[in-house]
């Protein structure tokens, strides 16, 4: 059985302070955690309701009822598998080829989807501001499907970076150049703005280049694009002729 001091300590990492605190962070679903220790991700423990679902050595297996896995899983219908790992110390950013940074970006789904985006696309570095969710936030593990282990995820000062690089900054805005139409380097540094409020004013007047993605609807009535779709189209158009 799992102890209440291991079940204490799971949900505990549910929270930011907790993961700071242990190092550790939770990843649920056989495919998510397959993926994080095909990349080398160190495993602290992984609880299952099959242990033949994992190649494991037998101390760091555990298996447990359907019943335990609910108690720590923060999922609504949990997975057969839930494991914690070892949080990587993250990379130095290398000020080379094409880098995405985000300010404040508050949904997890968000985040996790613009990792693995920077995943397909090949972006090496992801650089986040203080302000932007926790990328070992449980909900940002599912979304990402893996791909975190295969990008560097950085938080640091966003106008920091910007001030520090010789790259092109590019910032993403309605009133831009149409991204469809610009001629487009194969290094630099994207921004992308918050949820609700976009990019900050310091950040906008640190840009080299706005760029926008035109609407076509007849009625023009969509005010914006979701932030991880709006990033999906843009690193297509950085990428077209690479």
């Amino acid at each position: 059985m799992i102890s209440k001091n291991e079940i204490k300590l799971i949900t505990g990492l549910h929270q930011k302070k907790y993961r700071s605190k242990h190092g550790m962070f939770i990843a649920e679903g056989i495919k998510v955690i397959r993926e994080l220790l095909e990349a080398g991700v160190p495993l602290k423990a992984l609880y299952t309701t099959s242990t033949t679902q994992f190649d494991l050595a037998a101390g760091l297996v555990r298996e447990i009822s359907e019943q335990e896995l609910k108690k720590i899983s923060q999922l609504k219908t949990p997975n057969t598998a839930l494991a914690l790992f070892e949080i990587p110390q993250s990379e130095s950013v290398v000020p080379s080829g094409l880098i995405v940074a985000l300010d404040d970006i508050r949904d997890p789904g968000n985040l996790g989807t613009i990792i693995r985006l920077c995943d397909w696309f090949g972006i090496e570095h992801l650089v986040c501001s203080r302000g932007t969710v926790d990328c070992y936030n449980s909900k940002v593990i599912q979304a990402t499907m893996g791909s975190l282990a295969r990008v560097n995820v950085a938080y640091t000062e966003i106008e920091d970076l910007i001030r520090t690089t010789d790259l092109p900054v590019f910032v993403a805005d309605m009133d831009g150049e149409n991204v469809y139409g610009a001629t487009l380097p194969d290094k630099g540094i994207l921004v992308m703005g918050n949820e609700a409020n976009g990019l900050s004013e310091n950040i906008r007047k640190l840009a080299d280049r706005t760029l926008s993605i035109p609407r076509f609807g007849k009625l023009q009535k969509t005010e914006s694009l979701n932030v991880a779709t709006a990033t999906a189209i843009l690193l297509s158009e950085f990428k077209r002729g690479a």
